[in-house]
C-alpha cells in the first residue's frame, strides 16, 4: 500500500505534527520527572500557575460552579447563549466604558470561537486577514482552516511604540485588493509581547480606519482580542479606549472577543462571547442572526454551567467584589514576576519587546530555535517564534524569573 495515499480532501491535506507549544511543555514535564520540578523552568504554559506549578484558580468562581444544580449541567443552553449570560458578558467586557451604539452578543467557545466566526462571516474566501507581526499562532491556523491567509504589519516602530505607518500602509494595500478586511488586534496585554496600545494610539488607528471607510464599498471589521484584559491593569482604566468604538461609520464594525478562560480561571469550560458595536442597528441585528446561524452550523450549543456562573456573578455585587478581590491577588503575583524579569533583563542588557501587562514577555532574536535549544541545556523551556522567544511569566515563579534573563542573554550572544 502506498504511504502517499490519502483519503483527506485536498483542502485539508497538511503536514502532521504536534503543536509546538504543547511539545515544549511535554519536554519540560519530562525533564521535571528526571531532574526535579524545582530545577526546571517551564515558561511554555499559557496559563497562570502558582509557585508550585499548579493552576491558579479563583475559589469563589469554582465554588459557584460546583454549587449549581444538576440540571444546569445537563440542560442545553440556547444556540445564541443564555440571555442572562449575554447581558453579563457585555458588563464584563465594558464595565463602566460602554461605547455608544448598537451592541449585540453571541456565545462562543472562548475567544477562539469568536475569531472563527469573525473570519468566516466578515471576509471572503482567499482574503487576507491583517494582524501584527507579533501574533498568537492560532490566528494563522484558523485563517487557513477557512481558506484565508494572514498578512502582517510591523507592530513596533523605532521608538518601541505602535507602528501606525506600517499599519496604515498594510491596510491601504489590502483594501486595494479586497473590499472586505478583517483586522485582528490583540490589545491590551498582547500575546506574545505584553504590549497595550495607548488611548492616543487607539485614536490614531480609528481615525485612519475612518479615512479608509470613506469609500462606502469598503467594509472593515476590527476584531479586538481582549483575552488578557482582566490582567492588564485597573478595571476601568485598561478599558478606557473602548469608548472610542462609539459613533464609527456604519461600514466599520467592531467585534470584541470575551473569554472566561483567564479572567475567571475556567480554561477548560470553553466559554466566551463575541460582542459587536455598530452605529447601524441593522448591522448589529445582522451580526446576531448570522453568528447564531454559525453557532448552529459549527458547534451548536455552548457550555451552560459556565454561562450561568458569569450571569450569577454579575447579578450579585457582593460576589463580583469577591471575584475581583481574588483576581487582584493573582494579578499582583503576575505583576511581581514581570517586574523581577524586567529588572534583571535591564541588568543583563537583554532586549525585550515593550511590555506593559499580561502573561508573556517576548525577547526578539535572530535564531530563536537555536537559542531555545541552548536554554534547554539549562533546563529552561521557552517557546521559539518567528522573530524571537516567548517567555511565559504567568507560569514561572518569581525566583526563577530573576535568573532567566542573564541565561537568555548568554544564549542569544552565542548565536549572534
Amino acid at each position: 500500500m502506498s504511504t502517499n495515499f490519502s483519503m483527506v480532501a485536498a483542502h485539508s491535506r497538511r503536514p502532521a505534527g504536534e503543536d509546538n507549544i504543547f511539545a515544549i511543555n511535554n519536554a519540560a514535564q519530562q525533564a521535571a520527572k528526571v531532574h526535579g520540578a524545582d530545577k526546571v523552568v517551564n515558561a511554555s504554559v499559557g496559563a497562570l500557575l502558582d509557585d508550585d506549578g499548579k493552576l491558579s484558580i479563583l475559589p469563589s468562581v469554582i465554588e459557584l460552579l460546583k454549587s449549581l444544580p444538576a440540571v444546569e449541567y445537563a440542560a442545553y443552553a440556547p444556540i445564541a447563549g443564555l440571555p442572562s449570560f449575554l447581558e453579563a458578558s457585555k458588563k464584563a467586557v465594558f464595565r463602566d466604558q460602554m461605547p455608544e451604539g448598537y451592541i449585540e452578543a453571541i456565545a462562543t467557545p472562548g475567544g477562539s470561537g469568536a475569531i472563527r466566526h469573525t473570519i468566516w462571516n466578515y471576509s471572503n474566501g482567499g482574503d487576507y486577514i491583517l494582524t501584527p507581526d507579533w501574533y498568537w499562532g492560532p490566528y494563522k491556523t484558523i485563517a487557513e482552516e477557512h481558506g484565508r491567509a494572514i498578512a502582517t504589519y510591523t507592530l513596533f516602530d523605532e521608538k518601541d511604540q505602535f507602528n501606525l505607518q506600517s499599519f496604515a500602509d498594510k491596510v491601504e494595500e489590502l483594501l486595494k485588493k479586497q473590499d472586505q478586511l478583517v483586522i485582528l488586534l490583540n490589545s491590551p496585554a498582547n500575546n506574545p509581547t505584553g504590549y497595550s496600545l495607548t488611548n492616543e494610539e487607539w485614536e490614531a488607528v480609528l481615525n485612519y480606519l475612518k479615512k479608509e471607510a470613506s469609500s462606502p464599498e469598503k467594509k472593515i471589521t476590527l476584531f479586538v482580542d481582549i483575552a488578557y484584559i482582566d490582567f492588564a491593569g485597573e478595571t476601568n482604566e485598561c478599558r478606557s479606549f473602548m469608548k472610542q468604538f462609539g459613533g464609527l461609520p456604519e461600514n466599520i464594525l467592531t467585534i470584541m472577543a470575551f473569554s472566561m478562560s483567564k479572567g475567571y480561571t475556567l480554561y477548560g469550560m470553553r466559554c466566551g462571547a463575541m460582542i459587536c458595536v455598530s452605529a447601524n442597528k441593522a448591522v448589529a441585528e445582522e451580526f446576531k442572526a448570522v453568528n447564531q446561524f454559525s453557532n448552529r452550523g459549527v458547534w451548536s450549543n455552548g457550555t451552560r454551567p459556565a454561562m450561568t456562573v458569569l450571569a450569577q456573578i454579575f447579578e450579585s455585587p457582593q460576589l463580583l467584589t469577591q471575584v475581583e478581590k481574588e483576581r487582584n491577588t493573582l494579578q499582583q503575583m503576575l505583576s511581581e514576576r514581570a517586574e523581577v524579569f524586567l529588572e534583571n533583563a535591564r541588568k543583563a542588557n537583554l532586549k525585550i519587546c515593550p511590555y506593559k501587562a499580561g502573561f508573556f514577555i517576548t525577547i526578539p532574536c535572530s535564531n530563536p530555535e537555536a537559542v531555545t535549544k541552548e536554554l534547554q541545556k539549562d533546563l529552561i523551556f521557552a517557546v521559539p517564534m518567528g522573530k524571537g522567544i516567548r517567555f511565559a511569566v504567568c507560569s514561572v515563579p518569581k525566583d526563577q524569573c530573576a535568573i532567566v534573563p542573564e541565561k537568555l542573554a548568554q544564549a542569544i550572544a552565542k548565536f549572534e
